[in-house]
């Protein structure tokens, strides 16, 4: 791996993480703002349906469409679409800034992670950063023992499958056509979405309900999901190819800036001053995370 590390072109994965995070942070806004309209499983399948074929087209300009290794870029997919399946279902169920906040701390499971994989210890900062970052989360959900919906632990999960996918593409996938990555992605949400709709009709069900007709609106909204889902994707895909996991992971929190500015614009949905504290703390912890030195960074 030393040999390798001055490669990293770490502008260009800041610059790609913040725009993707931009691009979901309001693709994720629009399914909250939508998910009455359309449930979860037809729009896994017509916003990848939509994006393919310049997902193809993008991937067959750069390169061949060819993969290092197949299995990890299938294992890769279903880590994302798992994620995604976990963090939009928490969306009907709470907040979309804190739902935010909790699956935020990836950016201290990603860290966590890579020193677990390089056989490091880690450090106290680390471990302190760790204990904040489920703090801030405590903050934020404040379980209630005779109240506590453990629906709201879907975001964290999120963040735990989001750690694992990201980490996976800096080692295993490093080398991939990035945009052939986001078309395996958009294929695995396809059939994702088919094997959800096995067990659609559920009446006013998020996830479940039944098949709904397209007007102009559902296909502006769909292909509005479509641009999100391929800028996102490719962006994330290049943000980690190209960057430190803990850099680009740092950036990543611009997700929060989003989100709060969606939520307050779209749904009138303004944290309180607990949430925010909390939201703060998970930042911090984030930042608290990081090496000291990022010695790989170009």
């Amino acid at each position: 791996m030393t040999a390798r590390d001055p490669t990293y072109r770490t502008g260009l994965a800041v610059a790609a993480v913040v725009v993707a995070v931009l691009a979901l942070s309001l693709g994720d806004a629009i399914i909250k703002g939508t998910g009455a309209e359309m449930p979860l499983w037809q729009m896994y399948i017509l916003r990848s349906l939509f994006a393919l074929p310049v997902l193809w087209w993008l991937a067959c300009r750069k390169a061949r469409i060819s993969f290092n290794s197949l299995i990890w870029v299938v294992l890769r997919s279903v880590l994302l679409v798992a994620m995604w399946l976990s963090y939009y279902s928490a969306l009907p169920l709470m907040p979309l800034s804190l739902a935010a906040a909790a699956y935020y701390t990836s950016p201290i499971m990603i860290t966590v992670l890579t020193a677990l994989l390089a056989r490091q210890k880690p450090t106290p900062r680390v471990m302190m950063a760790v204990i904040l970052g489920f703090g801030g989360v405590v903050l934020v959900l404040r379980p209630n023992a005779s109240s506590f919906d453990f629906a709201a632990l879907l975001p964290v999960l999120a963040a735990f499958l989001y750690a694992c996918a990201m980490v996976l593409t800096s080692l295993k996938c490093r080398d991939d056509n990035p945009f052939a990555l986001a078309l395996a992605l958009n294929i695995a949400f396809i059939i994702a979405g088919v094997g959800l709709g096995a067990f659609a009709g559920q009446e006013g069900s998020f996830m479940f309900g039944p098949w709904q007709n397209l007007d102009l609106k559902l296909i502006g909204t769909v292909t509005a999901l479509s641009a999100v889902i391929l800028v996102g994707s490719v962006g994330t895909a290049i943000a980690y190819q190209n960057g430190p996991p803990a850099t680009v992971s740092a950036f990543d929190y611009s997700y929060l800036v989003f989100s709060l500015i969606w939520g307050a614009l779209y749904f009138a949905e303004l944290p309180d001053v607990l949430s925010l504290a909390g939201i703060v703390v998970i930042v911090l912890a984030g930042f608290l995370s990081l090496p000291r030195e990022e010695r790989h960074a170009a």
